[in-house]
């Protein structure tokens, strides 16, 4: 991964509300969602300008990856200074 990669570990009922955080947050490139064994189970690249009606679909996705999660991990990344 280039730039500067964190990791947070949340509940399902969390998730969907961790991941706008994070999108909102404007320097994120990518963000993984992994299981609790750490298998990936979506991947949502960002970039600048997609917001609002676009990410509809990702949400009802990450809506309905919570319903079944009960803990998982984002991990994230995010835009590096010499990006």
């Amino acid at each position: 991964m280039t730039g500067q990669a964190e990791e947070y570990r949340v509940d399902g009922d969390e998730l969907l509300k961790k991941v706008k955080d994070l999108v909102h947050e404007g320097n994120v490139r990518r963000i993984i969602i992994k299981n609790e064994e750490g298998r990936k189970i979506i991947e949502i690249p960002l970039t600048i300008g997609v917001v609002g009606a676009v990410l509809l679909p990702v949400w009802v996705a990450i809506g309905a990856i919570a319903a079944v999660v009960t803990d998982c991990t984002i991990e994230v990344e995010r835009v590096g200074a010499g990006d």
